[in-house]
């Protein structure tokens, strides 16, 4: 599975942006899709995930009720709904696909990444 992660940008504060992650090479509706971010100095941190299904989604404590995953497997695609942006949201966001639900916030149960987008909040 090749992913490819775009809709990065700079935003002021309070703004919203939508990422997509497109997938090629192999269905995704098995996978369970994620999105992780990594800002500089620190270390990449789970953000969102979704079933394969798209029944079940689950957040980090710091972006509930501002961010959206969502997936339309008849284009392959995820996209990750962003509102209300925060600086603190800076980073660079990755999409990954993994094969099971069980460890949806553990980037090591992924077994497929982008190459990132760089997301920019000012204040």
């Amino acid at each position: 599975v090749q992913l490819q992660a775009s809709g990065g940008g700079l935003v002021q504060a309070g703004a919203s942006l939508r990422l997509t992650c497109a997938a090629s090479g192999r269905t995704i509706r098995t996978y369970t899709m994620g999105w992780f971010r990594q800002a500089p100095g620190k270390e990449r941190g789970f953000v969102a995930a979704i079933v394969g299904s798209g029944i079940s989604t689950n957040y980090a404590d710091s972006v509930k009720g501002r961010f959206t995953i969502s997936r339309d497997n008849a284009k392959n695609t995820v996209y990750l709904e962003m509102n209300s942006l925060k600086p603190e949201d800076t980073a660079v966001y990755y999409c990954a696909a993994g094969k099971y639900w069980g460890g949806y916030d553990d980037s090591g149960e992924y077994d497929y990444w982008g190459q990132g987008t760089q997301v920019t909040v000012s204040s």
